[in-house]
Formats: structure tokens, sequence, C-alpha cells
């Protein structure tokens, strides 16, 4: 992302606001646009609906062909490819699974294990002093210096911010895992998509929002 090539100069408010990107930059950076949304959710949707269509071998295949015609595409273009690599990885190995024990819901599995991993991380962190979305902030827009952990609203900010992405979480894989446990097949590929990029947008809107309502109110700004 580009960095402003002149020296911050001004009050500390001000050197604050442009030690970070825009908040538009920030949310676009980290969803990759409509684009990106769109992209991520398509394999997932074309599974679903072929599924219900067709039968579980043709989901399998076309999901995991149209994954990696969009990751092929953007790389032909020479555009960005880390979301639609990120949607690839999880597409193919919820179709292995599904192609091997013939079991539709299945191919969320993975989704569903991973999100409950982020959920425990996610809190593992708070207990040791350590919030997650303190640390991905700062890698993601602060230079990775840790420096946040020094100023205690900062701190305190992150902490709440974690048990938020926390819980959303664990929302996610209550109601993944109970369609899941159903076999509700076709639902859970619905709630998925629901339960997909939405949450994950507004989480990213409210974290952004308050850290740099914080980070603009300190007397000196935080890098990192």
């Amino acid at each position: 992302m580009t960095q402003p090539s002149h020296a911050p100069t001004g009050t500390g408010d001000d050197e604050a606001e442009i030690a970070l990107p825009s908040f538009s930059e920030q949310i676009a950076d980290q969803l990759g646009g409509v684009r990106g949304l769109v992209e991520s959710s398509i394999p997932v949707a074309v599974f679903v609906i072929a599924n219900i269509v067709w039968a579980l071998r043709p989901a399998v295949i076309l999901s995991v062909v149209i994954g990696v015609g969009i990751a092929g595409w953007r790389l032909s273009r020479r555009e960005p490819i880390r979301h639609a690599l990120n949607g690839l990885f999880g597409i193919a190995l919820g179709a292995v699974i599904a192609a091997k024990t013939g079991h539709a819901k299945d191919f969320h599995l993975p989704t569903i294990l991973y999100t409950l991993g982020y959920a425990v991380a996610l809190l593992v962190s708070v207990g040791v002093r350590r919030p997650l979305v303190g640390w991905l902030w700062s890698i993601t827009f602060a230079g990775g210096t840790g420096r946040w952990r020094t100023e205690p609203r900062l701190l305190r900010l992150f902490g709440w911010l974690t048990i938020l992405w926390a819980v959303v979480y664990v929302i996610k894989v209550a109601v993944l895992g109970g369609l899941y446990l159903a076999n509700q097949d076709n639902a859970l590929g619905v709630a998925r998509l629901a339960l997909g990029y939405p949450p994950y947008a507004l989480l990213l809107v409210v974290t952004v929002y308050a850290v740099r309502r914080v980070t603009r109110s300190l007397p000196e700004p935080i890098a990192g």
C-alpha cells in the first residue's frame, strides 16, 4: 500500500492520522474489494447449487474447477491472487474429504474446524495478554513492531476486539456445526455463505474504526 512521501508534520493527532492508511483502504485491502468477495464465494455457491441440482460428484468437480479457474485468471492478468488462493485451499480440501466420505456435508468440515481453531486461538491470546487482533493489526498496518502493547488503552481495546472476533467465530461454529450434525447439507451450504464475509466485513469495520479512534487520541502515534 502506498505510503505518504512527505514527513508527518503538525500535532500528534495529525501524525497518528498519517501513520495509518485511510479507513476505506484498510477495509478494502483485507476484503479484497467487492470483486474479491464475489470470487471467493462463487466456488461455494456453485457447490451448493450443483449438489442440489445434480449430485455430489459434479458439485465437487465444478467447485474445484471454478476455484482453480479464478486463481488462474488472476495470475494470467498478473493480479493479486492471495484471496483466491486462500479460498481455493479450503475448497480443494473440502472437496477431497467429501469425495472420500461420499457426504456433501463434509465439503464444509474444514471451514468448521479451522473456524473453531481461530476461536480457540483468539481466546487463548487474550488469556495470555497477547491479543491476536493487536498483533494482526500491527503486522498488517503498523510495521509489526509491537509497540501498541506499551499503550494501555490500545492493549485493552485489542483485548476486547479479540474477544468480539472470538464470539463471532464461536457463533459461526455453533450454527454450522449444528447443521452438520443434523445432516442438513443444503442448509449448511447456505449458512456458510451467509456467515462468511458479511460478519467478517462488519468485524473489520468495527475493528478499524475503533483502533483509529483510539490512535487519534494518543499524545504520540503508535506505529506498531
